[in-house]
Order: C-alpha cells, then sequence, then structure tokens
C-alpha cells in the first residue's frame, strides 16, 4: 500500500538547478525513519544521491557536497532534493526509496537531464 511518488525532473541547463519531491502516501501506521534519493544514469548501476533519517542525519555523495540538498517534512510524509550548480554528469532517473523497509519501497522515478 506503501507508495512513493516523484516530482520535478526535468531538463535544465548546466550550471541550473532543479527541485524534486516525493511524497508518501498509504502509509498507514508506518513511520519512514530512512530514506534517500537514488539515481541511475544510463548503463550504470543505480547509486546513493542523498539519504536522511528522521532526526535529519544527512548522507550525500563527498563529489555532490554543497550542490545538493536533501530535507523532509515528517508532517505530510515528503521528501525533498534540492539541487544547484548541475552537470551533465548529473544526467539520470532519480529515485526516492524507503530502502531499509521490508519490503523496499521505491518510487517510478523522475528524468533529470542536464544539458551542456
Amino acid at each position: 500500500q506503501v507508495q512513493l511518488m516523484e516530482s520535478g525532473g526535468g531538463l535544465v541547463q548546466a550550471g541550473g538547478s532543479l527541485n524534486l519531491s516525493c511524497v508518501a502516501s498509504g502509509t498507514g501506521n508506518i513511520f519512514i525513519n530512512f530514506m534517500g534519493w537514488y539515481r541511475q544514469a544510463s548503463g550504470r548501476q543505480r547509486e546513493l544521491v542523498a539519504s536522511i533519517t528522521s532526526s535529519t542525519s544527512t548522507i550525500y555523495r563527498d563529489s555532490d557536497k554543497g550542490r545538493f540538498t536533501v530535507s523532509r517534512d515528517n508532517a505530510d510524509n515528503t521528501l525533498y532534493l534540492q539541487m544547484t550548480r548541475l552537470e551533465p554528469e548529473d544526467t539520470a532517473v532519480y529515485f526516492c526509496a524507503a530502502p531499509l523497509l521490508r519490503p523496499p519501497i521505491w518510487g517510478q522515478g523522475t528524468q533529470v537531464t542536464v544539458s551542456s
């Protein structure tokens, strides 16, 4: 019943910004402590972009620190990813996920394309 729905992807020029959102629905009495953003570029493996706990502890890729900011609103079960100074290498399908749930829950993904 738990579903994650991403939004905010699109086409942006290099150096630009993009904000992604992920709404969790159907959670019932399930509180998702750990959530994260992942991405998968064509021909590459899925990788972690950023994660956050309910206590707002965050994890970022070293290369993304200072460019990406992950946040969450526990009241409305929404996860956010603010991306700035985007580069063509950031082009990928971005997924939000609750990977520690059993079974793990993944969104369908939103395409982010950064043009040079």
